[in-house]
C-alpha cells in the first residue's frame, strides 16, 4: 500500500462523487485542494485537503471505493494527512452530513464535534442528499488537534 499526491484530479471525479454527489459542489474546490490517493494494487481511495487558515487544515473530500470499505483505507488516508501536516497546522477539520456512516468514522479517528452550519445541504444542493436513509440538512464540523 502506498499513498501519494496526484495532480490530475479530474481523473478521480468518480471517487470525488462518492464523497460529494453533486459535481458542481466538487468543482468549487477541486482546483484548490491537494489530493492524495491510496494505491493498493490499484487506487482504492482519495483524500483532498486545503488550508482554511494558518492553523486549520480542512479535509474537503475523503472517498474509498465501495468494494474496499471496512479495510482501513479511509483511516490510513486520514492518518497520512494528519502525519504529513502535523508540523504545519494545529487542527484538522472536516465538514460532513450528520450521517450514521460518517460521523462515527471520524469520531473513531479522534475527531470531536466543533460546530454546525444550519441548512447547508438544503441551501446548497439542487436535490435532497440521502445517506444511509437519512436526509442531510446541516453540515456538522468535526475537529482534531494535530
Amino acid at each position: 500500500m502506498k499513498i501519494y499526491e496526484i495532480f490530475d484530479k479530474r481523473e478521480l471525479m468518480p471517487l470525488f462523487l462518492i464523497a460529494d454527489e453533486q459535481e458542481s459542489m466538487v468543482e468549487k474546490y477541486i482546483d484548490e485542494v491537494s489530493t492524495f490517493v491510496l494505491d493498493d494494487d490499484g487506487v482504492k481511495g482519495e483524500i483532498s485537503v486545503c488550508a482554511v487558515s494558518e492553523s486549520v487544515l480542512e479535509i474537503k473530500s475523503l472517498a474509498v471505493c465501495p468494494c474496499c470499505r471496512k479495510k482501513g483505507f479511509g483511516r490510513a488516508l486520514v492518518n497520512f494527512v494528519c502525519e504529513k501536516y502535523k508540523n504545519q497546522f494545529k487542527i484538522v477539520q472536516v465538514g460532513t452530513g450528520d450521517s450514521p456512516l460518517t460521523v462515527p468514522f471520524y469520531k473513531k479517528c479522534g475527531f470531536e464535534k466543533s460546530h454546525i452550519v444550519k441548512n447547508f445541504f438544503t441551501d446548497n444542493y439542487d436535490h435532497p442528499i440521502i445517506e444511509n436513509g437519512v436526509r442531510l440538512v446541516d453540515m456538522i464540523y468535526l475537529r482534531k488537534a494535530l
